[in-house]
């Protein structure tokens, strides 16, 4: 039996599937990754993208930080893949129970799907830091300089987990509350590298581990099952 045929058999056979996702998802949708020869830590910025995205930075040289995140980390053009297709597709088969990601850009709901764990939060969610005012990521994306709230001037802020910033705690709960009671945990499109989030896989107690990444990972050894290849391929040919 192949990979590929083993993958089928363990989704046609469970009801309790988890999807833990990395940027390798959302690579395939045109949104540049992190790591990768392209990524953003290979390009020629004044300061590294990891000093850009801290909160340290976003504090002290907020409409720098501005600058750069609607420059970069900005894609809403960008539309779902075979893989986030495939994923929501599964969720209304009732075969997926939760999608686990590190992704940024809510291409997963846009896909359809409904019960999504964004462990670093999300591009379309922002809020005032001083009134707690929601604002859409077209008030960001649509602006100049730093955001301030209509309502009473306070900084307005994405929802999104910069460096030396923690985790939203209902979120990891939640996420190690589907990864744990998975009785198939599906790993793509991550190196497994970023924690707290990559740790939240050491919390599946199953047998049938996936590992779907273009390159190694040094949880390959782990794996139940490794298979080096686009994950939009191979979730795209898994029929239900």
């Amino acid at each position: 039996m192949t990979p590929q045929e083993q993958l089928r058999q363990w989704i046609k056979d469970s009801g309790n599937i988890v999807f833990f996702g990395g940027a390798g998802v959302s690579t395939e949708s045109g949104i540049p990754d992190f790591r990768s020869v392209d990524g953003l830590y290979n390009q020629k910025y004044d300061e590294p993208p990891e000093t850009i995205l801290s909160h340290t930075y976003f504090t002290r040289r907020t409409e720098d930080f501005y600058r750069f995140y609607r420059d970069k980390m900005l894609c809403l053009d960008a539309k779902p893949n075979a893989a986030h297709l495939k994923l929501a597709e599964l969720e209304r088969a009732g075969k997926l129970k939760a999608v686990v990601t590190q992704n940024i850009d809510g291409l997963h709901q846009l896909a359809g799907s409904q019960t999504v764990y964004e462990l670093h939060g999300s591009v379309h969610r922002n809020y005032c830091t001083k009134c707690r005012t929601p604002y859409g990521v077209d008030f960001i994306a649509g602006g100049e300089g730093v955001p301030r709230c209509p309502v009473c001037g306070g900084l307005v802020k994405p929802d999104v987990v910069l460096y030396e910033e923690g985790l939203d705690q209902d979120t990891v709960e939640g996420a190690v509350r589907a990864i744990a009671q998975a009785d198939v945990l599906i790993i793509g499109g991550t190196s497994l590298v970023v924690y707290p989030a990559a740790g939240l896989i050491n919390y599946y107690r199953g047998n049938k581990l996936v590992l779907i990444n273009r390159d190694p990972t040094a949880y390959d050894g782990q794996a139940d099952l490794v298979i080096h290849d686009s994950i939009g391929k191979v979730l795209g040919e898994i029929e239900l």
